[in-house]
């Protein structure tokens, strides 16, 4: 398979700055998207570190070992990698008084042939499109996710509940941190959205499906949902990931020819 990637952030209509980050290596397939939270510049600090740490020390690995690698070992060095990185963000937090409280949600994915490794932290999501359905992979840590689960409140309720920004889990905030990971056969065709809760909780699933259902490029239908998230309020920062997959022809051709189909 090959991979078309590409990001955009924006700091919407009412912050001042902008506490997301996005990074992706396209050499490994690796792609990660943090929502930093905390005082003032801290969020940004406890993403940027995420997302630094995580594209140097996994990707690292990817390029040594990766390709050679089970699924169980990628896994275990996703885990371990997130795990370094939430000490790194932890540690920061509790010798800096500027930074104290600061943590981030996560969103990491390892693009492997026909293969995603998919791991995530907070409310930061995963959208695949496939067959012209848009699916949700991730489910939020948040106070109000649980509360659906629970069957405490109805999907309409959850939509204007006040516990919708509460996380559950977030990077940085504890000494030890606990990664949802799960592993995904990939098709060519389909398109993968990472994203942030400004771009979610402003544009609806059916809205994100339309743009990215919509002509264009990946870069354009990626500016789109970033003008969505505004014109519906711009209320967080906003900011997406999208992975496009599509089948290495010549690759598939020339293995062809050498089996003489």
């Amino acid at each position: 398979m090959i991979y078309e990637i590409c990001t955009q952030t924006d700091t919407g209509l009412t912050r001042d700055n902008n506490e997301d980050a996005v990074t992706f290596d396209a050499a490994t397939g690796l792609c990660i998207l943090a929502d930093g939270m905390g005082g003032y510049n801290a969020g940004e600090v406890a993403s940027g570190m995420a997302t630094a740490f995580l594209k140097s020390e996994m990707g690292r690995w990817l390029s040594q070992t990766g390709r050679q690698a089970s699924a169980r070992e990628v896994r275990r060095a996703l885990e371990i990698c997130v795990e370094n990185a939430n000490h790194s963000i932890f540690n920061a937090a509790n010798s800096n008084p500027q930074y104290t409280g600061m943590g981030t949600t996560l969103v990491i994915g390892v693009f492997q042939d026909v293969h995603l490794l998919l791991g995530h932290i907070g409310d930061s999501r995963c959208y695949r499109l496939r067959a012209q359905v848009l699916g949700q992979m991730t489910k939020d840590h948040s106070l109000r996710q649980e509360q659906l689960d629970a069957g405490l409140i109805t999907h309409e309720q959850a939509r204007n509940s006040v516990n919708r920004n509460l996380v559950t889990r977030a990077m940085g905030v504890e000494d030890s941190v606990l990664i949802d990971i799960s592993e995904h056969r990939i098709e060519a065709g389909d398109i993968y959205l990472m994203c942030s809760d400004g771009l979610s909780e402003m544009v609806s699933d059916e809205g994100i499906a339309a743009i990215l259902l919509d002509e264009g490029t990946l870069e354009q239908k990626a500016q789109r949902l970033i003008v969505a998230a505004n014109e519906a309020g711009g209320q967080d920062n906003i900011s997406v990931l999208l992975a496009h997959v599509q089948e290495d022809l010549a690759r598939r051709s020339l293995l062809s020819r050498m089996l003489g189909k």
